[in-house]
């Protein structure tokens, strides 16, 4: 069998209702051009958008997924990863997005923040690496690079506001 690697993350996509691509990072050449990542990126779409389950195997590769309104967010990762793993890179980056579009998690408010979103999956995976499993974490680590990145000043605070009141909540627990 494989040993298992650090290098867990084979892709993070996000695709809309109609299986069109939002967001793509693919951290290997598995799938080298980007005709091969759309036609991978459509077949995926065409196998999970109708099912309620959250794993897949498809093409020899592990994918976990979740959609919320119109959008279908993807982790992959190969077919010997451990699926919990790839699960806590989906949920990481799902309720981080969560929290900053305000709950919010649809195709209009995530392309009004893409440069939130391509910093959280900075933040979760380098380079195929699982760095980040917790929302709060990436939440913060996001809000403090939005001051070298113009993240819309509203966003920042909000994210900053709203990662004090958790915070007050740990406390009070």
């Amino acid at each position: 069998s494989e040993e298992p690697s650090l290098y867990t993350v084979k892709a993070v996509l996000i695709l809309d209702n109609d299986g069109d691509r939002l967001y793509a990072k693919y951290y290997d050449d598995t799938y080298p051009t980007v005709k091969e990542q759309k036609a991978f990126e459509k077949n995926i779409f065409n196998k999970t958008h109708r099912t309620d389950s959250e794993i897949a195997l498809l093409e020899g590769l592990t994918v976990v997924y979740k959609s919320n309104i119109d959008l279908f967010f993807y982790v992959i990762g190969s077919s010997h990863e451990n699926e919990l793993m790839l699960m806590a890179v989906l949920n990481c980056l799902f309720d981080s997005l969560s929290q900053m579009l305000r709950k919010n998690v649809e195709r209009r408010a995530l392309l009004e923040n893409m440069e939130g979103l391509f910093l959280a999956v900075d933040e979760i995976v380098d380079g195929g690496v699982i760095l980040e499993s917790d929302p709060q974490q990436v939440v913060h680590r996001v809000a403090l690079r939005g001051d070298d990145v113009p993240l819309t000043e509203q966003t920042v605070t909000q994210v900053l506001q709203s990662a004090k009141e958790q915070i007050k909540w740990s406390l009070l627990r």
